[in-house]
């Protein structure tokens, strides 16, 4: 990105600040000896152009210039378009300057993966679209998390070849501030170099109900580690915890407020799962995370798909309306109480109706699309453009997922929303821009970015990170970690080339090993799989049953020889009937082979601890209250549990102890 020198002019001259300058088919201005870029082609330099003026004077000039369209388009937070051919997929240029050039949409969530180079590439070609508009506004480029394991269409994007991290729940079992610092601080540079300036995380959720299907991206159930966490992540992703900058990526924590505490464990993204509750009446603890983002200088905010029940403000019941339409929530508590200046960004499709497929599900036989599909809750009455007046005056400056300016237009065309108030939330959008560099130049170096993402040294940081994370729940006769005496092992979901690589033989049946090695996850029902998240998201039974293939394995296996398991746990799974039939028992949140191979022979110990209480039985989850934390009545192992082993040279046990925060 732009980097700042200075020119030595007379020695009692002040030093003038030069900028790097990037431009593709724009022209430049030489003024005062200065280079500066002609954005809008009327050769001269106005205001919004010249970089010597502050971030915030140059938001306000260019906002006067803008027309009631352009200030609209803004305002979307588009889904940059792809097209597949010969099985490419790279963004369709043509349908990309429509929305840019004609709708003014100039901020898109991107999903494309693929190698560091390529994405540089494909991010600098919607900066040249950008970039020939009429004011040569740049784009802004966010997206879902990119460097963990678990990844579902809609929340999260493969790691492809970014480094790749344990779950913000491993990082959660860490509890180490200054490594998820540093995680934010590897991954914003990674987001840089490919051209990606905005991250739609962290998420400040709790996960005080057991079965919610979106665990995985939090950092687990206690607030205080949460707040901590959630401000280090931001520092490390913004570049400092003194708001927007150069070389920040824009963090935008979610989801305000209170999504952990969904309704049955039943997720919002879903209308059979549009609503929290809370009958432990425990909602400030929820927002306790969101101080640390606060405290950060969070340059966005997301609202909660959810309605939140049993909720009182000031006095007054709040709104049954999805929180991006909630003044309450957005005008008097975000930006109020709490004194938020940054750009409050909705959840995707807010504005979208919910067909009768979203409603009620897809038909029998049929598989259920994103055509349709809308997450207008509590205002599913109300006119498109009404929805889009109600959320701006609610306080929203921007709709995820959609690019339909021409609402927001009519809405304005109608007085049911005023254009000064659209500029408050244009001038927000701006200013992070300008503050980012964009203006001068928004364009990535293609060989940089290859050198940059997924280096050796951040993988060997993330790789670390895996095996810190894992966390130790049962040793029985100390089986771990593996002595010299175990060569013969049987796997279950794991690639035995690793093995090889530690010496040990890979053999066919348990019964011809020496131990028995299974990889597993948390089991999960689907409940609703005639609704499109419904279908990709884990609900439901978190027990072992038979019948489940992970259980069967186990229950087979450790019949046979002394067993092994780690369990992958995106949501708390029940381990009561698995506890007694295993020698080891570890849960992890993300980890590759060859790092949970590192910790079983010995290379390295555990070190994790639960981010949440690990119930004893479904009747005591189901019994547990949503917004409540670590509250079902026996926990088979409690928050924060997690044994390990002091290791010596060569890996040899020197004793176990168990530790608890």
């Amino acid at each position: 990105m732009g980097s700042s020198s200075h020119h030595k002019g007379r020695e009692d001259a002040p030093a003038t600040p030069r900028v790097e300058l990037g431009g593709r088919g724009v022209g430049f201005i030489v003024k005062d000896g200065l280079r500066f870029k002609d954005l809008n082609g009327n050769g001269q330099v106005d205001p919004y152009e010249d970089w010597r003026r502050t971030p915030e004077e140059r938001a306000r000039d260019l906002i006067g210039r803008m027309t009631l369209r352009e200030k609209a388009g803004v305002m979307m937070h588009g889904t940059a378009p792809t097209l597949t051919t010969e099985g490419v997929t790279r963004y369709d240029r043509a349908l990309a300057t429509r929305m840019i050039a004609e709708q003014g949409v100039n901020s898109f969530i991107t999903r494309l993966d693929g190698d560091a180079r390529f994405l540089a590439e494909e991010n600098n070609a919607l900066q040249e679209i950008a970039e020939a508009t009429r004011l040569g506004i740049p784009a802004t480029l966010s997206t879902d998390p990119r460097n963990h394991f678990q990844f579902t269409l809609g929340a999260s994007v493969a790691a492809g070849s970014f480094s790749q991290w344990p779950e913000a729940l491993g990082l959660a079992a860490i509890g180490d501030e200054a490594l998820i610092r540093r995680f934010g601080d590897i991954a914003r540079q990674e987001y840089r170099a490919v051209g990606i300036q905005e991250a739609l995380s962290p998420q400040a959720d709790l996960a005080t109900e057991p079965r919610w299907s979106r665990i995985h991206g939090t950092f687990g159930e206690d607030a205080e580690l949460a707040r901590k966490l959630v401000q280090a992540y931001i520092e490390g992703f913004q570049n400092g915890g003194n708001g927007i900058g150069e070389n920040s990526v824009v963090a935008v924590v979610k989801h305000w407020v209170g999504y952990g505490a969904a309704k049955d464990g039943f997720d919002s993204h879903n209308a059979y799962g549009k609503y929290a509750v809370f009958p432990g009446n425990n909602f400030e603890y929820h927002v306790r995370p969101f101080e640390g983002a606060f405290a950060a200088k969070t340059g966005g905010v997301m609202p909660t798909y959810s309605i939140l029940e049993g909720v009182t403000l000031n006095g007054r019941p709040l709104e049954q309306v999805g929180a991006g339409f909630n003044t309450q929530l957005l005008t008097d508590m975000l930006r109020g109480q709490y004194g938020f200046e940054g750009v409050i960004l909705s959840d995707w499709a807010i504005t979208n109706d919910c067909d009768e497929a979203c409603l009620n599900g897809a038909p029998p036989g049929q598989t259920p699309s994103f055509v349709g599909f809308g997450t207008p809750w509590g205002v599913e009455t109300l006119s498109k453009v009404d929805r889009f007046a109600k959320a701006v005056n609610a306080g929203l400056d921007q709709f995820g997922g959609v690019d339909e300016s021409e609402a927001l237009v009519a809405a304005v065309n109608a007085g049911k929303v005023t254009e000064a108030r659209l500029d408050e939330s244009v001038y927000r959008i701006l200013l992070q821009k300008f503050q980012q560099g964009l203006f001068e130049n928004p364009y990535v170096d293609v060989e940089r970015a290859g050198e940059v993402v997924g280096n050796a040294t951040f993988q060997d940081e993330a790789t670390e990170a895996q095996r810190r994370s894992l966390v130790l729940l049962e040793n029985k006769d100390k089986i771990l970690p593996l002595g010299a005496n175990i060569r013969k092992v049987y796997l279950h979901g794991i690639d035995g080339a690793v093995a090889a690589r530690y010496g040990l033989t890979v053999v066919r049946t348990p019964e011809e090993a020496d131990v028995a090695i299974l990889r597993t996850v948390a089991p999960f029902e689907t409940l609703h799989p005639q609704y499109v998240f419904g279908l990709r998201q884990h609900e439901g039974n978190l027990a072992f049953e038979d019948g489940n293939a992970d259980y069967e394995a186990i229950k087979s296996v450790s019949a046979r020889v002394p067993t092994i398991v780690t369990v992958y746990l995106d949501r708390p799974a029940i381990l009561t009937n698995v506890k007694d039939k295993v020698g080891a028992l570890l849960g992890n949140f993300g980890v590759s082979d060859s790092a949970l191979f590192d910790v079983l022979t010995g290379k390295a110990a555990p070190r994790g601890k639960l981010p949440f209480e690990l119930p004893s039985s479904m009747a005591e989850v189901e019994a547990q209250r949503s917004d409540m934390p670590h509250d079902t009545a026996h926990p088979l192992y409690p928050l924060f549990f997690g044994l390990s082993y002091q290791l010596v040279q060569h890996g040899v046990l020197e004793g176990m102890r168990q530790d608890r925060a």
